[in-house]
C-alpha cells in the first residue's frame, strides 16, 4: 500500500545536512526516511518522558499524602462500601 506523503521544505544548517546524508547512506534509505525515523523515535522518547513525569507526579502525591498500605486498604474498603450502598 502506498504511503501518503506531504511535501515540506526545511532550512537546515550544513552540519545537520551532513548528519542527514551520513545516516541515509549508513541506513541505506532516503533522507526523507531518515527524517521519518528520527521524528518517530523522538516522539516515542517524548511519550516515555511524559509517562515518567506522570509516575513521578503520582509518587510525589503519595508521599505528600503519607500513604501507607494500611491507609490504602482503608480507602479501598471505603470505596467498595460506597459502591455497594443502596438508599
Amino acid at each position: 500500500m502506498a504511503r501518503k506523503t506531504i511535501r515540506s521544505t526545511f532550512a537546515l544548517d550544513p552540519g545537520t545536512v551532513e548528519s542527514l546524508d551520513r545516516l541515509a547512506k549508513r541506513w541505506g534509505v532516503s533522507k526523507s526516511e531518515v527524517v521519518r525515523r528520527v521524528v518517530e523515535a523522538a516522539a516515542r522518547v517524548e511519550e516515555l518522558d511524559r509517562a515518567s513525569d506522570s509516575l513521578a507526579a503520582l509518587q510525589e502525591l503519595q508521599e505528600r499524602l503519607a500513604l501507607t498500605p494500611e491507609k490504602v486498604d482503608a480507602w479501598v474498603r471505603e470505596a467498595q462500601a460506597l459502591r455497594n450502598w443502596r438508599p
